[in-house]
């Protein structure tokens, strides 16, 4: 049996037995519970719950003019001593919430006392979208967006978002750890910039940079579950190109892959200059003083646990063995391994968006293969005939063309998210490729779109 009751403001709740209460010291009581705003989110709430004797606090919430049959519940937050603090996520701007935190142990559980917040108006500067298509995949959306890192539901309406002084960067992710993941600029060019990992509140709980001084990039980074992660580099070598047609002091830019641990250490390096020759891009692009030689773009696991980076001025896939860093073999580009099946040559040029999305199955954005129209590509690889089939195409209709930028995230049940890049298009399709569900209009330049399934996991269980 159970007693319950207040004391002293508390809600309290006794265990008995033989219908004789229990001490006092065995009481599951929540103590208090105050709501906050959230000063990254107008949208997101914050709940300091005080507890005695539980293991974990869950908010209910609903709008205040709404029955209590319309309310939701946060998922459950570990207590730590005597508190849990909750977020609450995607609530609507302007308005009033009431709140009841939840507090559970092993026997049942037991509800505070309600608690009010009034949201805040959305920022100004915030874009707005609007969306068409009457069959999306469940979940949000995820992108960066001039100055903000963004999660919008498949209405359009933004239901997260966090800013940054001078942007995001571009790429606004989530990764597999339950964290986003930002590479912010700053003003300075000549800073090291380093990436930044936010929880589902928008607080920065740690920062990934390159290990040997180098400078990341923005395009892809892999955080691992053990707190390790994987990231591009740029390596920079002043080098005497004039035997190949360009200038005697070019400045050579290469993309480096570092792994690091969680204590900062390096764990694993890879130098394009190690393993590839100057002579692998194309003349137009080493002519200069400043070479953008690799560009690399993305990053993903094979199947087998071995890296696929997309190096984008060499219009080549790659895979590299993660313990010995040797280079297992070489897609597309002027040094191609493979031979392609039913596929136009070039296969793809300036890819954008790569990743191993089963055994032997890659998927990509071939942003100028077809100069009429970016296109997604999904390829069927044998390593060891070394071929590579195209198993399907698609492009947007009508078609655009993204010279820079684009994403390609698969998703269960056949389909697919693109973004086009600067074209301002971010589409879901089907298995035939029809359009499901689309941001309508222009949406500016979305390097990377990324469907997630939970706000307060972000990224959990979902593909990169």
């Amino acid at each position: 049996m159970r007693w319950q009751g207040i004391v002293g403001g508390a809600l309290l709740v006794a265990a008995c037995d033989n219908d004789l209460a229990a001490p006092l010291s065995f009481a599951r009581v929540i103590d208090s519970t105050v709501a906050t705003a959230n000063p990254h989110n107008a949208l997101s709430a914050i709940v300091a719950v005080r507890v005695k004797a539980v293991d974990s606090v869950a908010v209910r919430f609903r709008l205040a003019e709404a029955p209590v049959t319309d309310e939701r519940i946060t998922p459950g937050t570990p207590t730590a001593g005597d508190s849990a603090v909750v977020p609450v996520l995607g609530l609507r701007s302007d308005s009033r919430y009431v709140m009841r935190a939840v507090a559970y142990w092993a026997g049942g559980s037991v509800v505070g006392n309600p608690v009010e917040l009034t949201t805040a108006s959305l920022p100004s500067d915030i874009p707005t979208y609007t969306v068409t298509g009457s069959d999306p995949s469940p979940g949000f959306v995820v992108f960066a967006a001039g100055m903000y890192g963004l999660v919008i539901d498949n209405t359009g309406r933004v239901v997260w978002y966090r800013k940054f002084p001078n942007g995001p960067g571009l790429n606004f992710m989530a990764e597999p750890n339950g964290r986003y993941a930002a590479r912010p600029t700053t003003p300075d060019p000549g800073d090291v910039e380093p990436w930044l990992e936010l929880d589902a509140l928008g607080n920065i709980t740690r920062t990934f940079t390159c290990a040997l001084g180098l400078q990341s990039r923005f395009h892809d980074l892999i955080s691992e579950p053990d707190g390790s992660y994987w990231l591009m580099c740029d390596e920079t070598r002043t080098m005497d190109l004039t035997a190949s047609g360009g200038v005697a002091s070019a400045r050579v830019t290469g993309t480096a892959v570092q792994h690091i641990s969680s204590a900062g250490a390096l764990l694993f390096h890879w130098s394009p200059f190690d393993h590839f020759a100057i002579t692998d891009v194309d003349p137009a692009d080493r002519s200069g003083p400043n070479v953008n030689w690799t560009h690399g773009n993305a990053l993903d696991f094979d199947t087998d646990g071995n890296l696929i980076v997309s190096f984008r001025s060499l219009e080549e896939i790659t895979k590299i063995n993660v313990t010995t860093g040797s280079v297992m073999w070489r897609m597309g580009g002027r040094r191609n391994q493979f031979t392609f099946l039913d596929s136009p040559m070039p296969p793809f040029s300036r890819q954008h968006g790569a990743r191993m999305s089963a055994p032997g199955a890659l998927v990509l954005l071939d942003n100028v293969g077809n100069p009429f129209e970016s296109r997604v590509e999904r390829y069927t690889v044998d390593e060891a005939a070394r071929t590579a089939r195209l198993a399907h195409s698609y492009a947007s209709n009508p078609g655009v063309v993204t010279l820079i930028g684009g994403s390609v995230q698969t998703l269960t049940g056949g389909r697919t998210l693109v973004s086009f890049g600067t074209a301002g298009r971010v589409e879901e399709y089907d298995s035939a490729g029809r359009v499901m569900w689309r941001i309508a209009g222009d949406a500016g330049y979305v390097f990377r779109a990324q469907r997630i399934q939970s706000l307060y996991k972000p990224g959990v269980g979902t593909t990169r």
